[in-house]
């Protein structure tokens, strides 16, 4: 059946208002003389493309998210920066030495447009060394982090407020809010409850600021700065020796700078009969006939992919639309919304030979890379409780690497690969897998 022939049978059980809505968006642009510019495209596969008619069915599809305009050259937003530092004991020496180059590395990195405040945190609360301004007075702002000092312990949560109040008091529409929290130690002052610090972080991503959590060296809980990125679809990365630092903020702000989408939301309006049993790595929340997950910003030149698993009722033979995927974001030079559809068609059939003919090579692969995550989660369970041995955690992760390398994943067959070497060393091990694993649920693609 050609594909034209499929179109014209499609058993239409949800209006295709998305489709119609981006019809009718098209029309007006041609109408007046002009094109569509988009920003992203959005596509839909199945991991079969066939599934047995009469059965209760179960299929994996795959959304697939791709940069195709955006800022050309050197146009981009202006950032909106904060610097949350640690100066608790745990950041002493040579810890806050490179801490004090990183930033003044940042400095040199940014240009007149862009926004920068400074904020260091300790025991005794928050101190906001050098107030949100414009990057103008390079200097100036160098000197003031040049006298960052350590203290004593460290109130993570009042930093963390400080520098997203210094973010609001310049924010606009047009600029990217984004704080750089870097932690060497455990949250042991003012607000510790993970769970309350993880509200505050949701909160403040309602507000439009996301939060890159950094942490360095063996002592800061590797679970609270996961979650803090997860929460405000930022990133997460273990620093585990000091002089990584200004590298790492070099590859941070480069990746803010190529920022083209943001705030993007994908949500499944579904057909009746069809219900999402899960989203690796994800938490939907669901809605009438509906569910939505909130994806991390897209960089030019780069693409996400969620994947989806679907339940299907019994239908007969026939091509159905088992519903309409709708992504929302942020345009990141204009800040207007945009909105894209895709179609999620099924056929199922009658013929169980051809539904061995119908496996889409791409979305098994990403069927794998969520599995190999999920097993990585086991692993460090296991190793929490000490339910697996050295033997069998090494195993388990020369595994999941020749996986990750089979499925082109290189950077994180190199985490993997640091794993391997921390277990010899008796590092931590384990903040380098969590950080593996936030990798893949990101879903970010080349």
């Amino acid at each position: 059946m050609g594909v034209s022939e499929k179109t014209s049978l499609i058993h239409t059980e949800t209006p295709p208002a998305a489709v119609a809505e981006g019809l009718q968006r098209t029309r007006m642009a041609l109408a007046a003389g002009g094109a569509v510019p988009r920003t992203l495209s959005l596509s839909a596969m199945a991991g079969n493309s066939y599934g047995g008619a009469g059965d209760l069915a179960r299929e994996h599809f795959l959304f697939n998210i791709r940069a195709v305009g955006g800022p050309v050259g050197r146009a981009r937003l202006p950032l909106n920066l904060s610097l949350a530092l640690d100066r608790s004991g745990a950041m002493d020496g040579e810890r806050l030495d490179y801490t004090r180059r990183a930033c003044a590395y940042v400095v040199d990195l940014l240009e007149p447009e862009d926004f920068l405040s400074v904020v260091t945190f300790d025991g005794a609360g928050a101190e906001v060394v050098v107030p949100a301004r414009r990057v103008v007075n390079k200097l100036q702002i160098k000197e003031a982090i040049s006298r960052i000092t350590a203290s004593s312990e460290s109130n993570l949560s009042e930093g963390f407020l400080a520098a997203c109040s210094q973010i609001s008091s310049v924010k606009t529409p047009h600029t990217l809010n984004r704080v750089l929290l870097l932690t060497g130690g455990m949250a042991t002052a003012g607000v510790s409850d993970a769970a309350a610090i993880l509200s505050q972080v949701a909160e403040q991503k309602g507000r439009g600021i996301g939060v890159t959590s950094l942490g360095i060296g063996p002592d800061f809980n590797e679970e609270l700065l996961a979650g803090i990125a997860r929460r405000s679809g930022g990133s997460y990365s273990y620093i585990a020796r000091p002089e990584l630092l200004p590298e790492i903020f070099r590859l941070e702000l480069e990746a803010l700078m190529r920022v083209t989408a943001r705030n993007l939301h994908l949500r499944l309006v579904l057909a009746r009969g069809v219900a999402v049993r899960q989203v690796p790595g994800q938490s939907p929340v669901f809605g009438q006939r509906s569910a939505e997950v909130t994806l991390i910003d897209v960089e030019r030149g780069t693409g996400l992919s969620s994947l989806w698993e679907l339940e299907m009722t019994p239908r007969p033979t026939g091509v159905y639309r088992l519903a309409v995927a709708e992504l929302l974001y942020d345009d990141a030079m204009t800040g207007r919304q945009e909105k894209l559809s895709a179609e999620v068609v099924w056929e199922f059939t009658s013929d169980r030979r051809q539904i061995g003919t119908g496996m889409e090579p791409r979305v098994q692969s990403e069927i794998e890379v969520a599995r190999a995550a999920r097993a990585l989660d086991m692993t460090i369970l296991g190793l929490k409780t000490q339910q697996m041995d050295r033997a069998q955690v090494m195993q388990n992760l020369n595994r999941t690497k020749a996986l990750m390398l089979d499925q082109g994943k290189l950077a994180q067959a190199q985490q993997i690969t640091r794993a391997l070497q921390e277990i010899q060393d008796g590092g931590s091990v384990e903040k380098t897998l969590i950080g593996t694993i936030y990798t893949l649920d990101q879903g970010r693609t080349r």
